[in-house]
Parts: structure tokens; sequence; C-alpha cells
């Protein structure tokens, strides 16, 4: 995959990659104070070549969606994970980003779009979420031009940090009134997944100085990769590769998979004069997607910069590291979950009567 500078706003349309994927995360909050946060991202694969065992699609190129809320105060986490979303024919077909997509489920039909609504301004919309994200920055480009090299592997990424956010989410069935900052991740690879080999640790952080921060160890078994990319308040961009991360001690260890995820860290970046201390507000989250798993959440962030306190929020991802959940785990708890689909429809049926 060869490098070509990127333009606006045709890169934020799709392309013809192996991988693809549109990445929200944000922290809100209600009239009352209460703090909640969200993730949705929609993916774009390949479905012959991204080399996912159980992605299974009758169409050359699949769209699949993950989503989360997070209900701060009551420790209360809400995934949502549709192994197929089907997108409309008129999607891709507008001169800015427009996604019209539905994700069928037992829970109903919902029409959900991730579109622009202007120059910077976009329109996230899902079963649980109706925001309206407007962009304060320029897009970061990681690496320096939104081209990294992770030998071998290649991948476009660009973001876009600071998103002032107003809309609603819904929580148990009941729509709540939100505002607070998000981010957003757009990348592109051609890239196969491999669950064995492909590991990272990765940060997204807003500190209230509106200096933002995207930070990552990726490690494909062959080489490890560290990275950061920091947008200033001014929206000056610079690239680290000397950085440092460092557990804190607080782990939790999922019950489904085994596997332990470390949720306080110490991030260093000496050339930029920054220290932070990160944690995980809500220990349980971890998503589950087939025999894939990672931990996905908000965080609380704290340090120095330039000898400075400074505070802020973020958003962790901690995805390839060790899990018990085999193929075989995976079949029988697909098996069981579909037989109380069963039992629970045929009872629902049997009461109506």
């Amino acid at each position: 995959m060869k490098y070509k500078k990127l333009k606006f706003p045709r890169d934020e349309q799709a392309h013809k990659n192996i991988i693809e994927w549109w990445y929200f995360n944000g922290n809100l909050e209600d009239s009352k104070g209460n703090d909640y946060a969200f993730m949705n991202c929609l993916f774009k694969a390949d479905i012959k070549k991204v080399k996912i065992a159980f992605l299974k699609s009758p169409f050359k190129t699949s769209y699949f969606s993950h989503s989360l809320l997070s209900d701060i105060k009551n420790k209360k986490f809400y995934p949502e994970v549709n192994p197929l979303s089907l997108i409309s024919t008129d999607s891709f077909s507008k001169p800015f980003l427009f996604i019209n997509y539905a994700s069928p489920s037992l829970k109903g039909y919902t029409n959900c779009v991730i579109e622009s609504l202007g120059k910077g301004i976009y329109h996230l919309k899902t079963r649980d979420v109706d925001l309206v994200l407007s962009s304060v920055k320029k897009p970061l480009l990681e690496g320096g031009k939104g081209f990294i090299n992770l030998d071998p592997e290649k991948t476009y990424y660009y973001s876009l940090t600071n998103l002032k956010t107003k809309g609603k989410i819904k929580i148990k069935g009941k729509w709540i009134a939100v505002k607070g900052k998000s981010w957003m991740d757009h990348q592109w690879a051609d890239v196969p997944y491999d669950r064995d080999k492909a590991k990272w640790t990765w940060f997204s952080v807003q500190l209230q100085n509106n200096m933002e921060l995207v930070c990552f160890e990726y490690d494909n078994s062959l080489k490890k990769t560290y990275l950061a990319s920091i947008s200033y308040p001014d929206n000056r961009q610079k690239t680290f590769s000397d950085i440092k991360f460092k557990p804190l001690g607080k782990n939790w260890k999922s019950k489904k998979t085994g596997t332990i995820y470390p949720l306080s860290w110490e991030i260093q970046i000496p050339e930029a004069k920054l220290s932070l201390d990160v944690d995980a507000l809500v220990d349980d989250q971890e998503i589950n997607f087939g025999t894939i798993n990672y931990f996905e959440g908000p965080l609380k962030v704290r340090g120095k910069l330039d000898g400075k306190t400074v505070a802020g929020k973020g958003f962790m991802e901690l995805a390839g590291y060790p899990s018990n959940y085999t193929k075989m785990k995976f079949l029988r708890d697909e098996f069981n979950m579909a037989l109380d689909k069963s039992l629970a429809y045929a009872k629902k049926r049997l009461i109506s009567r």
C-alpha cells in the first residue's frame, strides 16, 4: 500500500482496502451532572481477505458494528455487537460522508446514520444514541501525515480529536439529554486480522486545556511500534515515538474469557514533557465478538505537562491480551444463546394465547 496524501472530504469516504472503520467515542453528562460514555464503530471488510473465521456474509464487502454505553455513576455497561450491518444503496453517494445502515436483530430494526451535516459537523444515530458532533480543530494526522508504517503492515489513520457534542442517549429504554466532548477515528489498511499475533494498547486523551493526544503500543509479534500524536491548543501537531507505558497494578479479570486487563496506566512522553496517569471509570467493559475479545471504556486522566498539573478524560482499548476463549467455547455459547432465545420466544407465544 503506497502513501497518497490525504484530502478532505474525499478521504472521509470508503476506500478499496481489506479493512476500514469509522469509530467514535465520547464522555458525556446530563443536566444533573451524571456522567456517561459511548462508543460506536462501523467496520467495513473484504470478507475473503480479512480472515476472521467466524465472520460470515453473502457479500464480498461486509459491514458490522460494535457499540457501547456506560452509565458511570451506576458502574453499568451496555454493549451491542452486530455481526452484520446492511448499508443503503445511497450510502457514500454524497459529496460529504453519508452512511445509512441497519443492524437487524431480535430487538427490532433501527435506521442508523453516520453523516456529515456540513464542514466539520456530524450526525451519529444508532439504536441508543442520537448526537450532533461539531469539530473544533482540523484533523489530527497520526504519524505526521496520516500514514503509519507498522512494519510490515501500513495503515492510513486520522482523528477528529475535539468534537463538541450535544444530543441524547438511551439507558434502559429512557432517552436522556446529554452534552460533552467526543473523538472520531477513521482508519483503513490492507491488513488481515490475526487474533494470535495482533496486540495493542491504545489511548485517546482529551485534556481540559484543549490539548488532545492519541498514543499506542502495537505488537504484531515481529515488532513493537510506539506512537503518540498530539494536537496542541493552537492546532499545532507533533508526533513522538519515545513513549513509555507502565501498568499501575489495577487489573480486572473477565469471567467469560479469563483475560486479565490492566485498567490503570502511567503514560510518559519525555520529549513532550508529558506524564499522565489514566484509570478506567468502569471495570467490566469487555466486548466479545466471536472469539475476539477486547476492553473498551472511558478514562479519568490526570498528570503533569511541562511541570504544570493537567486533567481530562479519555478512552482506552486493550486488544490481543491472552484469552482462554476457544472456538469450541464460542460455539457452545452460541448454541446456548440460540436455545435460550428460542425458549423465551416459545414461552411468550404460549402466554399470549
